[in-house]
């Protein structure tokens, strides 16, 4: 399972990585489970040989890639390619708990990253085989527990909270300004005014380079930072204030349209790890 990332030559600037080639990715199991804990922090920009899947049992991440990003709160989960550059930022405290998965393990997944839900028994599962040592018997315990993982994998949904980063300059500046800005009110015209085009070329640019309409990847942009403002227990009514939402009402009825669950319950349903 190769991501189409690991054959593209162009890399923007900043996007040098590096492979870890980790002992255990050597290990003739099919699934081997790390355990990790940090107080905050970035990864460096690297890749492994082996797909994974990276979920943390307690905080907030957000993962990045050349092609998007994700804020990974507990009960999701983000799927990453063999060989896919990225690179993790822990939004406070973070337990990570990673799964690395031998090449065709899991062919349903797709070979792009993605966002996955983690269900209460993936959730267990996983912290199951962590608790494992890193090279268990395979006709054990830790066998067992890695063939259940597989089983479920099937049966995960994957939800469409995603961010696609366009390589177009002007809609990267654009989609840049949005991230740091997430309250900005500017329209597609006004940064049309301000790139000497016109609204229409940009709305074309931006669905062609993305999937999406501008508003719908504002929105996105809007949700991802709200997870990660969120997590690290802001007040629901500061984290719509900040988004440039007029009220606190108005940013909780999107946000229950989109994730299906109030802001202010979505964090309630987990437990630390």
């Amino acid at each position: 399972m190769t991501s189409p990332d690991a054959h593209q030559t162009s890399r923007p600037a900043g996007w040098e990585s590096v492979s870890h080639d980790d002992p255990d990715q050597i290990l003739p199991h099919v699934i081997t489970a790390k355990s990790r804990n940090y107080a905050g922090g970035t990864t460096p920009i690297h890749q492994h040989p082996r797909a994974q899947l990276i979920y943390a049992g307690l905080g907030v991440m957000r993962v990045e890639t050349r092609s998007g990003c994700w804020v990974v709160p507990p009960l999701r989960g983000v799927w990453i390619p063999a060989f896919s550059e990225h690179r993790v930022m822990m939004l406070g405290e973070v337990h990570m708990r990673t799964l690395y998965f031998r090449d065709k393990a899991v062919p349903d997944l797709p070979d792009t990253c993605c966002l996955m839900e983690v269900s209460p028994l993936l959730r267990e599962l996983i912290l199951a085989l962590v608790a494992e040592p890193l090279a268990y018997d395979r006709k054990g315990r830790g066998g067992l527990i890695a063939q259940l993982i597989l089983k479920e994998l099937r049966f995960t949904k994957l939800p469409a909270l995603h961010l696609p980063v366009p390589t177009e300059p002007r809609l990267q500046q654009l989609c840049q300004a949005l991230i740091a800005q997430p309250d900005s009110q500017q329209t597609l015209e006004d940064w049309a005014d301000h790139c000497h085009t016109t609204g229409r070329t940009l709305a074309r640019l931006f669905h062609k380079e993305t999937g999406m309409s501008f508003g719908h990847w504002r929105q996105q942009a809007r949700l991802v930072d709200a997870l990660g403002r969120l997590g690290k227990g802001e007040p629901v009514a500061t984290v719509a204030q900040a988004l440039g939402y007029r009220s606190t009402s108005a940013f909780t009825v999107m946000f229950k349209k989109v994730l299906g669950i109030e802001p202010s319950r979505y964090f309630a349903q987990t437990t630390a790890a």
